[in-house]
């Protein structure tokens, strides 16, 4: 059974590799606002949308210093092919061991065209200065989602 994360929770803190730049681990980023956003599938037409909208945003996320991750069970090597391929910039974390993933309680079963079968369930956290987290958007419909969360970031972020 997945254990829900709620609002007031504190953030499950993980390690993963960033494509080409070693390692982000959440305790580095407390004392700045996080949005974390899991996704399912490097380049796939809805996922490449998702970061292709926190991407646009990115100068936006880092003037109201807001940290901006974004975490997939693809590998590092997957990202940076992904990221170079559509001129990406922001940070994706490779999760393969699944364990923010999981962590997180974004690993579900999911249907499509009458198949059942696990994978990651968009879903984003924000996460406050202090670690605890302070929104959550599951189920996330990709369009102005990166909009959405950048003006609860700069609320948070206060």
């Amino acid at each position: 059974m997945v254990k829900n994360l709620e609002i007031g929770d504190l953030a499950p803190d993980f390690e993963l590799p960033i494509e080409g730049e070693g390692v982000v681990a959440l305790k580095a980023l407390r004392g700045k606002p996080v949005a974390l956003y899991f996704y399912p599938k490097d380049d796939t037409p809805g996922c490449t949308a998702e970061v292709a909208g926190f991407n646009a945003l990115r100068a936006e996320f880092e003037a109201a210093g807001v940290a901006l991750i974004g975490v997939s069970p693809d590998s590092a090597a997957s990202h940076a092919k992904f990221k170079r391929k559509h001129d990406f910039a922001v940070p994706l974390a490779a999760d393969e061991s699944r364990s923010a993933i999981e962590a997180y309680g974004v690993w579900r079963e999911k249907k499509l065209w009458g198949r059942t079968f696990m994978g990651v369930e968009r879903t984003t956290f924000l996460i406050d200065r202090t670690g605890r987290i302070v929104m959550i958007w599951r189920k996330v419909r990709v369009p102005g989602h990166a909009s959405e969360v950048l003006d609860a970031a700069r609320t948070a972020g206060r």
